[in-house]
């Protein structure tokens, strides 16, 4: 399993967006990940200044958002779409888009979901909680927990 460390997460991101720029041929993650990019036009001046913005830290109580965790978690939440993992996120995700009218927005609150989950189970030093997480995302779209 490749767990890539901030560095070479941003690298990927910078790299995918250089060879967009390049028009070189992308494989079908960084095809995925581009498609990610492009939906966020307010990180393109981010990436494209790698030098200035590889190890820049964006603090939460300055009240920035750290475009690289965002963009991260996109990729998370469509990964697990593509495999439905955990079973039924793809379903809810679909419910999630007609309650919202867009696909992205419903990946914007899917992937708060996934945040909140992850930052649970690190605060309170527990497994990640794939249930919690769908019923988050259930929630949303204004469903009832099964």
């Amino acid at each position: 399993m490749f767990t890539p460390n901030r560095d070479q997460a941003r690298r990927f991101f910078f790299d995918v967006w250089a060879r967009r720029s390049k028009g070189q041929a992308l494989q079908p993650m960084e095809r995925l990940v581009l498609g990610i990019l492009l939906e966020h036009p307010e990180y393109h001046p981010i990436l494209d200044d790698p030098e200035r913005h590889l190890e820049r830290d964006w603090l939460p109580a300055g009240g920035e958002t750290n475009p690289f965790l965002h963009l991260s978690l996109h990729l998370a939440v469509e990964e697990q779409l593509s495999i439905d993992q955990p079973p039924g996120v793809r379903a809810a995700c679909e419910t999630l888009e007609q309650a919202l009218g867009d696909a992205h927005s419903a990946r914007h609150a899917i992937l708060e979901c996934l945040a909140e989950t992850i930052w649970e189970a690190q605060r309170n030093a527990t497994a990640y909680d794939g249930e919690a997480y769908l019923q988050r995302i259930n929630a949303r779209a204004g469903q009832r927990p099964k």
